[in-house]
């Protein structure tokens, strides 16, 4: 060995000795509210990331049901932002689900998801940013968390968390997440392009990433609601003419001097407040708040649950809203043997919330699409779906801005089945620089977090996407 590589090599090791001493992992077999030991590999664990590792972002790690070794690996993020990823695992995408049918108010129990997309893929779902979940930091410095560096420290976080699994580096990578995680994906995936292209270790095999009723362009998005509600027979003619003619088609923060335009909203208005947004056709429930709310949020409130008051359900034998069945998360993982099974940390985080709306957070990113033609261009492949009965993110706005990227249709809308069923329309776009394809997808009858409205669909979407098979 030459002299000169010899300090190379010392760097080397020491950077992987402070990687693995940044990090804890632990295999969990058995949890409370499941009986018997658990028929997957669950691991979860902290990773440190910025200054001195002061964040310690908290993940969960299902492998594959079927072939951990060859399947690709996703890495999954929720929306909020601030809302934790065992939202994820557990009310749309992961192998557990709550027992909502037999839950009186005390520790909830689990029944298997059939339709877990673990069936074909590895999947890290992680408590991003810091203060989400059980991620936390001890310097109050690491506040305000934005979206640039959200992105960075999930980067962070995967460069480390690949080191300390080797055996995964090769698998087909894939960002994946929803609602506000779909505007933080794009942005994660360019870093790890980027990280990649400057010869970064360990380098990733990206080869694409999927995101769901994505938050893109925060007025676009939201500006499409009207339209919506005009196509889904909410408003009427008159209603939409008024409001498109007056304001102009722009009714995100309107002039406050068009009286016609401030009229036609206010008509519109009166028609949808008691729309549940996030699925049209279920129950608005009416909120029930804790006196322990704080703090602001400059993007749509509604895309985050207020903390639920336990004693007010616990005597319920039913959870009839959809957002009263996210109760069950806040009783299992405020569980002090929850808490010991995950191997929570002692005194980070006295109360565990599923989406944290106190976050100090800076939108300093108005728009991702920049990104999302960046990674056309560089050859990435794109999963996009919508529920369609989502009015937060209409799949109209997602629509629209993938119809501004430099792509062509290769295949015209039509229906996508499942067992000889309707499961929702679809549309593929080609790259005119690489060869990457964007498959739009809606899932009809689904809302905001399209699989947990559509679990079945979702999966045979997913499974039939990551074989490159046409849906």
């Amino acid at each position: 060995m030459s002299h000169s590589m010899k300090p190379f090599l010392h760097l080397l090791v020491v950077f992987v000795v402070g990687i693995k001493c940044a990090a804890s992992q632990s295999i969990v077999e058995t949890l409370p509210g499941y009986d018997g030991t658990l028929p997957f590999k669950l691991e979860t664990g902290y990773i440190g990331v910025g200054d001195n590792d002061e964040v310690q972002l908290f993940y969960y790690f299902i492998q594959s049901e079927n072939e951990p070794t060859t399947d690709p690996l996703l890495l999954w993020l929720n929306g909020g932002p601030g809302c934790s990823a065992f939202s994820g695992l557990v009310y749309q995408i992961g192998p557990l689900a709550f027992d909502f049918k037999n839950f009186d108010g005390n520790l909830p129990s689990f029944v298997l998801n059939p339709y877990s997309w673990t069936k074909v893929a590895n999947i890290i779902f992680l408590d991003y940013p810091v203060g989400t979940g059980f991620s936390y930091s001890n310097n109050a410095r690491t506040y305000p968390v934005s979206d640039t560096n959200s992105a960075q420290h999930n980067y962070a976080f995967l460069r480390k968390w690949m080191l300390a699994h080797p055996e995964f580096i090769k698998n087909r990578l894939y960002v994946s997440g929803d609602s506000y995680g779909g505007k933080i994906v794009p942005m994660f995936a360019l870093e790890i392009a980027k990280g990649n292209e400057a010869g970064l270790e360990p380098i990733m095999s990206l080869k694409g990433y999927i995101v769901g009723n994505p938050v893109t362009d925060e007025d676009a998005d939201i500006n499409e609601r009207i339209p919506y509600a005009h196509r889904l027979a909410l408003i009427s003619d008159k209603q939409f003419e008024l409001a498109r003619i007056s304001c102009n088609g722009e009714y995100v923060n309107p002039d406050p001097n068009n009286i016609m335009c401030s009229f036609a909203l206010y008509s519109i208005n009166q028609c949808t407040k008691l729309i549940n947004g996030a699925h049209i056709l279920e129950p608005k429930c009416r909120e029930v708040r804790t006196p322990k709310q704080s703090g602001s949020r400059r993007f749509l409130p509604s895309l985050v649950d207020d903390p639920i008051d336990l004693l007010s359900l616990s005597s319920r034998n039913e959870l009839p809203c959809r957002k009263h069945r996210y109760l069950t998360s806040y009783v299992w993982a405020n569980d002090e043997t929850v808490r010991e099974a995950l191997h929570i940390r002692e005194g980070t985080v006295p109360d565990w919330t599923r989406c944290n709306k106190s976050l100090s957070y800076e939108y300093d990113i108005e728009s991702v699409v920049e990104y999302h033609q960046n990674l056309s261009n560089r050859g990435f492949q794109a999963l996009v779906y919508s529920g369609d009965h989502d009015m937060e993110i209409p799949y109209m706005a997602t629509l629209k801005w993938i119809r501004k990227l430099n792509l062509s249709v290769n295949d015209e809308w039509r229906a996508w089945t499942v067992d000889g069923q309707v499961a929702g329309y679809t549309e593929l776009y080609k790259s005119k620089i690489k060869e990457a394809y964007l498959m739009f997808a809606t899932v009809k009858g689904a809302g905001h977090t399209a699989p947990e409205y559509k679990p079945k669909e979702c999966l045979a979407m997913i499974r039939r996407w990551l074989s490159v098979f046409p849906l």
